[in-house]
């Protein structure tokens, strides 16, 4: 592809990005600039009876060792998205020798808090009987997130009930990378969420209330002109996690807004921020 019609698809996409609606994937209108060689995409397995239970995985070409496993959920308020519009989310984490993978999940109206963070845990336990089959290390499994997807990894990592209920314990997660996600934004106004989430002032639905002992070690990233999900959420579970000893790292990316930060993950927009290059040290380092 030429130097002109790459910049002219990036100026395609930013524009399409401007205009994008509250809790559509900024990601639907880039897959055009990811490439398609360098690993191997499996799709549609399922993790439970529902159709929105399945998940695709991203296998890096040439492994010779088990691999990192890297779970992600995507945002959309927890009304909205696919997983097949994150190829470039597979694609970054993939090119990197990491087995990634994107899971859908229920959404509401068809169902409300907890059912998104079960899901979470169904996918997080069918990662652990199968990663291996594709190449993954089952003991070395990351779950990550943007936005209502970073909740749902925060949540999972933050009260063990949820991965108890699928037979498991907190040690199945290495790691959590929340990417600008809203982990303490009581009390709530919209009443979708009222009714999404049982209430303006539930305590129980924050994932900041569920910390109550060590926690998996997290990175917590956010941009600090992120009017969507403000900065404070992320500074909020940061410090709740360092009040019980938790390894937490905070990354606050300055002149970055919500669709901005996950945004930076994508091929010609890498360079905005350095969120690629500080999952991957987290990964390596954990």
């Amino acid at each position: 592809m030429s130097l002109e019609t790459m910049t002219k698809i990036k100026a395609l996409v930013a524009a399409a990005l401007a205009a994008l609606l509250p809790g559509c994937s900024p990601f639907s209108a880039v897959n055009l600039l990811v490439p398609r060689s360098g690993y191997t995409v499996h799709r549609n397995f399922s993790f439970g009876t529902d159709p929105r239970q399945r998940l695709d995985i991203y296998v890096p070409q040439g492994l010779k060792a088990p691999a990192p496993v890297l779970l992600f959920l995507y945002g959309g308020s927890w009304q909205a998205g696919n997983r097949g519009d994150y190829l470039a989310f597979g694609q970054a984490f993939a090119s990197a020798g990491i087995v990634t993978v994107v899971a859908d999940y229920r959404l509401y109206p068809h169902v409300k808090y907890p059912a998104f963070v079960e899901d979470a845990a169904g996918a997080l336990a069918w990662l652990h009987a199968h990663a291996g089959e594709y190449g993954g290390d089952s003991a070395r499994i990351f779950v990550s997130g943007h936005s209502a997807g970073a909740y749902n990894a925060v949540m999972l990592a933050s009260e063990p009930k949820f991965i108890v209920s699928r037979g498991g314990s907190l040690d199945w997660i290495r790691g959590v990378i929340g990417i600008a996600g809203p982990y303490d934004f009581l009390p709530m106004q919209d009443p979708e969420y009222v009714d999404m989430f049982h209430g303006r002032n539930n305590l129980d639905s924050m994932p900041v209330n569920h910390v109550n002992g060590l926690r998996p070690p997290m990175l917590l990233a956010t941009g600090d002109d992120d009017t969507t999900v403000y900065p404070r959420n992320t500074t909020s579970m940061a410090a709740k996690l360092r009040a019980f000893s938790s390894p937490v790292q905070e990354v606050h990316y300055p002149g970055t807004g919500h669709v901005g930060i996950i945004l930076s993950l994508v091929p010609g927009f890498r360079g905005t921020t350095n969120l690629r290059q500080d999952m991957l040290d987290f990964i390596r380092t954990h």
